[in-house]
Parts: C-alpha cells; structure tokens; sequence
C-alpha cells in the first residue's frame, strides 16, 4: 500500500519524518538497511545539515533508526517480546516479527548433570540418572537471536532421546510432546563473554538478557534451559490488572 503523502503545508522536517517513516514502516528500508551519510542525505533531499540531523535523531528517539559512531546510521530491527509468564515458541516469536526463523543444533550428548543443574533443575543428587544436554543457536534472517542451552530429563521425556533435534528446536518439541504442570522463570541481565558473545555475534561485555526456564509435570522436573539474547533486540512485557479487594 502507498504511502500517504503528508500536507503541503508541513515544515521541511515534518515532510521528512513522515519521508522516512514511510519507507522504514513498507521496508522499502529494510532493517539493518544502512543510511547514506548525514551530509549526502542532506544535499539530496535540499536542506540543511541541521535539519538533517534533527529528523535521524528523532527517528533515532522514536526506535525506528541506530545510530553509532563510525558505523553510521541504520534502520532499527524490531524488538522480539517475549511474556514473562508464558513459554514461548521462539520460532513463533521469531516470525512474528516477519523474520525467517532456523534452529541450529550446536551439541547433543547423553551426560551427568553438573552440580549447578541439579540445583537448578531439582535433581535428587542420589540418582545416577543422566540428562540429555543439548547447545543451539536460535535465528532471525541469518543473524543469531537467542543462544540456549537445556538439559532434558529422560525418565520425564523418553521420546527426546529419539529426537536428533536438526529440523525442530528442543523447546518446541516439548511445547507439542510433553505436558507441563508448573513452570519457574528467572530473569536476568548478563555480560556476553566467550562462548556466549562468540555464539551471538557480540562484543565481550555486551549487555543480555538471560532467561532460565524450568518445567516440571506431577512433581517431576522435565527441562531446565537458559536462553540468552542480545539485550539491544529483545524486551519482556507483563500484563496485569488491579487487584479486587473482597468485600
């Protein structure tokens, strides 16, 4: 559908935020699409180098452009939102946001738990049990979205062990296979470093948001997973009501 052409009687720089606006919202700038230079914007479009910057750094304000010394201005990607109190399907999430979606298995081994799984998950340190552990790489349009690493109870999930996880990702499979009957989240905001930042494209250092999930049915633990995305393109939202008071 065309764009709308604004009033004529709208200033230079209201003509260009509607300008800009329309062709970031029809992806005729697509996201991750890099400007042209501030200067070389101003010159094709006839008017000033102030006016200019004005219009990116609102659109800037308003998330729909990034901008960043020495790398320049680009169009924003859209931030993924995940409910806090729901499980999600990344796949879902990931397409939601008009991206193509692609889960890649980095690792799939049969092992012990670690001590900070059996915490984590509620292990009885007594059984000998092993879980499946399982690395992959959630992605939107080619570029990582989520990292996430679970481990599988086996005697809660036996068909997982028969899964090789290459054409459907982990979380999705249970969400289709295995009932739940509660669910914990913890929610924190972490540094990338090694594995994580090498995994998800990021600077050492770079803020993320950790999502731990764990799932069990009839008092029996199912997964314990860690996600982690990028915290510059993902945010969780909440929903609540007053609270009725009795009376």
């Amino acid at each position: 559908m065309a764009a709308t052409k604004p009033p004529a009687n709208r200033s230079l720089h209201e003509q260009l935020l509607h300008e800009f606006r329309s062709d970031i919202i029809s992806q005729r700038w697509p996201p991750g699409y890099r400007l042209p230079f501030e200067t070389d914007l101003a010159d094709s479009h006839g008017v000033s180098r102030m006016t200019m910057n004005k219009v990116l750094t609102q659109l800037t304000r308003e998330g729909f452009l990034v901008r960043r010394r020495k790398l320049g201005t680009v169009v924003a990607r859209p931030h993924a939102q995940a409910a806090v109190m729901e499980i999600a399907d990344i796949a879902a999430e990931v397409q939601a946001l008009g991206q193509a979606y692609r889960f890649e298995l980095r690792e799939r081994k049969l092992r012990p738990p670690r001590p900070g799984e059996i915490v984590g998950a509620g292990i009885d340190e007594a059984s000998k049990q092993p879980v499946l552990y399982l690395l992959g790489i959630h992605f939107a349009d080619e570029q990582p979205f989520c990292r996430e690493e679970r481990i599988i109870n086996p005697e809660a999930a036996p068909g997982a062990l028969d899964q090789d996880f290459s054409s459907v990702a982990p979380g999705q499979w249970l969400l289709q296979e295995i009932p739940w009957s509660s669910a914990e989240h913890r929610i924190r905001a972490v540094g990338s470093s090694g594995a994580v930042a090498r995994d998800l494209g990021l600077q050492p250092g770079a803020s993320c948001l950790e999502v731990i999930r764990r799932t069990e049915i009839s008092g029996k633990w199912v997964t314990l997973a860690s996600q982690t995305y990028p915290g510059d393109r993902h945010e969780l939202t909440a929903r609540f009501e007053p609270r009725t008071e009795a009376g």
